[in-house]
């Protein structure tokens, strides 16, 4: 969440940049200004309060020594007055700052300077592209149908299990999909990122401290239960690994990297574009987070462009990268660029990756920081983004690399499959 000091030094320029996001921010910044002067001049008055108090006792205390018994219960009545005052002030205050703090929850983050106007994704700049399309055989197929030809996934029998989206991989479907798992945590720990196994369920203090609450509370599949959700994407638990710690300046940069299976609700898609793999509520993906010290996250938020684009290339797929508009840019976000894959027998690209940085907006609600060179604590940057989402990465492979014999493995993940050819 944004810093109260930092909306007070930069109101206009916050409310100008959360324009971006089609949001007039006015009547919120105001009111985060109000409350917190608010709770400033409340904390002024019971720490006034506290030491009139404080300060009556020991006057008390030395009249009952020198035998001045009266006036000494005088001044005890009014020190009970003041208990009593200190009492409501301590409700009014953490009242102030329960108020203060659900506000600045509902306020999303300051897109950063570079980021577009625009309100959907058709607003989105494309700034990349790289790869070249296959021209496929006459008779090919999208991957929902070559995946019944062969026999690889199971979207019936997903359905009789659960439901629809999620779907059953079978033979050398599995282990394709396994294959790919494999190959990106290499990749990934290659590239420097420490290896993470993640549990899939988290707290609310954990939606809370990445921003998935209270902004995608409708999107996630919660046990009322035991209080507890199901992980959306692996950010989350991999973030909050960070939450309530201080880090000294020689512990920047940090990398992280974990596998899990993600669940989303995904209320209200349907239609074709949602057909077989292009969207689930089960999937797997593997993702890579970075704790990054302030000056330094953009050099690494590149970095992490570069590193998904490697992993692209050698999978020899056609992808493009758009930076997106403020109104497609996620609730926590400065800046998010989305990998797209080329489908050929969709004719459509299907998004495999969202690069993130958050800036300060998640390390604010996780109380993440870092001791810099003055002794100074100072909140650090989180980034993340998909090293590589499954299932449209496998749609793309299915459909990109079907010829008339069956289905070509690319020539990298051959080592972790055993096979070149899915026939």
């Amino acid at each position: 969440m944004l810093e109260v000091a930092v909306i007070k030094e930069n109101k206009e320029d916050i409310i100008t940049r959360l324009a971006k996001r089609n949001i007039d921010a006015t009547k919120m910044v105001n009111e985060a200004i109000t409350l917190d002067e608010d709770r400033k001049a409340l904390q002024t008055k019971l720490d006034n309060t506290k030491a009139e108090s404080n300060s009556l006792s020991k006057e008390i205390g030395n009249l009952f020594k020198s035998g001045e018994v009266q006036k000494g219960n005088l001044l005890k009545e009014k020190t009970r007055q003041l208990k009593e005052t200190t009492k409501t002030l301590e409700q009014e205050l953490n009242d102030k700052v329960d108020a203060l703090k659900e506000l600045l929850y509902k306020i999303p983050n300051v897109p950063h300077p570079s980021v577009p106007n625009g309100s959907s994704d058709e607003d989105n700049e494309e700034i990349y592209n790289e790869g070249n399309v296959p021209t496929l055989h006459e008779n090919a197929k999208p991957h929902w149908e070559l995946a019944k030809t062969y026999g690889i996934i199971d979207f019936e029998l997903g359905n009789k299990i659960s439901g629809a989206g999620f779907p059953v991989y079978k033979g050398k479907g599995a282990r394709l999909q396994r294959a790919l798992i494999a190959y990106f945590l290499d990749k990934n720990t290659a590239a420097g990122y420490t290896e993470y196994q993640l549990p899939h369920l988290v707290n609310e203090a954990s939606c809370f401290g990445t921003g998935q609450l209270p902004d995608k509370e409708g999107q996630m599949y919660h046990d009322s239960r035991d209080d507890l959700y199901l992980i959306p994407t692996a950010e989350v638990p991999g973030t909050n690994v960070f939450r309530d710690v201080l880090l000294s300046e020689t512990e920047l940069p940090i990398g992280i990297t974990g596998y899990t299976p993600c669940f989303r609700r995904e209320a209200g898609s349907y239609g074709a574009h949602v057909r077989g793999l292009n969207r689930l509520h089960q999937f797997d993906k593997v993702e890579i987070i970075r704790v990054e010290h302030p000056n330094n996250s953009y050099k690494a938020f590149e970095g992490m462009i570069e590193h998904v684009k490697d992993i692209l290339r050698e999978l020899k797929l056609p992808f493009r990268i758009l930076r997106l508009c403020g109104g497609d840019t996620g609730f926590p976000s400065a800046m998010t660029y989305d990998f797209e894959v080329f489908s050929t027998a969709q004719d459509r690209w299907l998004e495999i990756s969202s690069v993130s940085n958050f800036e300060t907006y998640q390390a604010n609600r996780l109380k993440l920081r870092f001791k810099n060179s003055d002794g100074k604590n100072e909140l650090c940057h989180t980034l993340n983004g998909s090293s590589l989402a499954l299932p449209r990465v496998l749609a793309g492979i299915l459909e990109n690399y079907q010829t008339a014999d069956g289905i070509k493995i690319p020539e990298v993940l051959v080592p972790y499959t055993g096979f070149d050819i899915i026939s």
